[in-house]
């Protein structure tokens, strides 16, 4: 089957939409939420690409990123998804006596059929880019992305969510991740 080419253009903000494998709700710990956060921000040091909003929900993540160049945002992705990948599944291993880490990593299991190294597949391979081509497009992600929890109930204000970029524009608080603010 044939690779599609990607095109990203420079300077351009691209939305970023990746999902769980199997969809599997492995962001309802907090401790596999603060593992992706660092990941991100670690990420974002060592590359410099500039982190304009995020969310992260129960099986998915949305970011809105700008890299330069703007063909590194599939590099960027794989890194995120592998190093996150990677500690996920060692922390769900060594915790295996507890049943919700022995489940989610059953549910990561590749079947035998698959014929690759890896045991286990925390994202599924894709994501789901959109170009970002003008400030009300990017004001739109960015409240979409606020607003996802609430439109889910997993609260009532998007205050209420910590694991998004609400927080650092809204209330100034940047404990968790800082943003790059876009003029």
């Amino acid at each position: 089957m044939p690779v599609s080419r990607r095109y990203f253009a420079p300077g351009q903000a691209q939305f970023i939409t990746s999902s769980v494998y199997r969809r599997r709700k492995l962001f309802d710990s907090s401790r596999l939420r603060g593992v992706f956060a660092e990941v991100l921000r670690q990420l974002r040091e060592e590359t410099g690409f500039l982190l304009i909003g995020w969310v992260l929900m129960p099986e998915h993540f949305h970011l809105l990123i700008k890299p330069e160049p703007a063909e590194s945002t599939t590099t960027l992705l794989q890194e995120l998804k592998k190093r996150s990948a990677q500690q996920i599944i060692s922390i769900l291993s060594e915790n295996q006596q507890h049943g919700w880490c022995r489940t989610m990593l059953a549910g990561f299991r590749l079947p035998p059929t698959v014929h690759s190294d890896p045991q286990y597949r925390v994202w599924n391979r894709r994501f789901y880019p959109y170009g970002v081509y003008s400030d009300n497009k990017r004001l739109e992600k960015l409240d979409y992305m606020h607003n996802n929890p609430v439109r889910r109930a997993l609260v009532q204000l998007p205050e209420q969510w910590p694991w998004s970029s609400y927080r650092y524009y809204y209330l100034n608080d940047s404990s968790l991740l800082s943003m790059d603010r876009l003029v």
